[in-house]
């Protein structure tokens, strides 16, 4: 049958037909809001390319978290920025590092949240490089231990779950089995298995403060024209024992959401990225989009891809719309 008795519009006619027929839903249960820690007291900085981001000292870090919280959104995923950084990214295995103090914080003060680590070490490397450099490259299998460390101090410190973000060759294997002998075996790895060597990056160097000193990481992250290799390596992370997947960037590899979804039966995560945000909030203060209504597209599209779980930096304030 065709047109005229068929007649798409006819469940288009008002808002609550629409809701009623939505083939994706978007919901705060499926967001995840990053945060940025700092050491000190009543520290709230501002990151200039991304309007709303601050970096957050733990006591700011806890009141950021619980306006998530009571908006709807379960989970947030730290990123420190230490005091003190060395060539190797010491600061991110001792107990008193920056993001082990905010998720005691957290877990004290709001024990049904879930607190996820971002596990890498550019934040804590005097170099900016996700690992130990050898020959002005990251030496892979020496970064291998310090994750697994890096892993231990987080669950100890109380994180629910940790997100290795590094793109080291074996680094789910190496968490792994740190974790297991740790006494651990329960903590889920969230592993950002897809992630591309992206331009889209940037505004997140400035709140991370991770900006490499020399050269770039392209040695690691996946190069952006690639697809089947983003399914080998989703397809490594589960054998090492990865629990969720995680594609990032998203916007522009909506395909690769789409890809481990329709290969892989595990939650599949994506992180709509800085710069993401940074075109969307310089385009609406611009007037050339409505911001809200682009927000909203832009996260349905990451649903509708596939993506189970969305980090993005409107968590907070996404749920509070919806």
């Amino acid at each position: 049958m065709s047109f005229p008795i068929v007649r798409m519009r006819r469940l288009r006619r008002s808002e609550p037909l629409r809701r009623m027929v939505r083939e994706t839903q978007l919901s705060a249960d499926q967001l995840i809001q990053p945060l940025f820690v700092v050491p000190g007291q009543g520290v709230r900085k501002p990151v200039t390319s991304m309007p709303g981001v601050a970096q957050l000292s733990v006591d700011n870090t806890v009141r950021e978290a619980e306006k998530a919280l009571k908006a709807g959104v379960p989970a947030v995923i730290l990123f420190g920025i230490p005091d003190q950084k060395d060539a190797e990214g010491s600061s991110a295995w001792q107990a008193e590092g920056i993001v082990q103090q905010a998720a005691r914080a957290l877990k004290q003060e709001l024990p049904e949240l879930l607190v996820i680590a971002d596990l890498c070490f550019c934040e804590y490397t005097s170099h900016g490089h996700c690992g130990v450099i050898e020959h002005g490259d990251v030496h892979n299998d020496r970064t291998l231990p310090n994750l697994g460390k890096q892993a231990v101090a987080l669950a100890q410190a109380g994180c629910d779950i940790v997100a290795p973000s590094g793109m080291m060759d074996g680094m789910v294997g190496a968490i792994r089995k740190a974790l297991d002998e740790g006494g651990h075996s329960q903590l889920p790895i969230m592993s950002y298995s897809v992630k591309f060597a992206s331009a889209y990056y940037g505004p997140f160097r400035e709140a991370a403060e991770s900006t490499p000193s020399f050269g770039d990481r392209r040695t690691y992250q996946m190069d952006p024209g690639n697809r089947r290799e983003a399914l080998r390596e989703a397809r490594l992370d589960v054998e090492e024992g990865a629990d969720i997947l995680m594609v990032k960037p998203a916007l522009a590899y909506l395909d690769l959401i789409r890809d481990l979804r329709e290969n892989f039966e595990h939650p599949i995560a994506c992180y709509n990225v800085s710069g993401e945000m940074s075109m969307v909030e310089a385009a609406a203060q611009l007037g050339y989009l409505d911001r809200k209504r682009t927000i909203l597209e832009t996260l349905t599209s990451m649903r509708r891809a596939g993506a189970d779980l969305i980090l993005t930096y409107w968590a907070t304030e996404v749920a509070g719309w919806l």
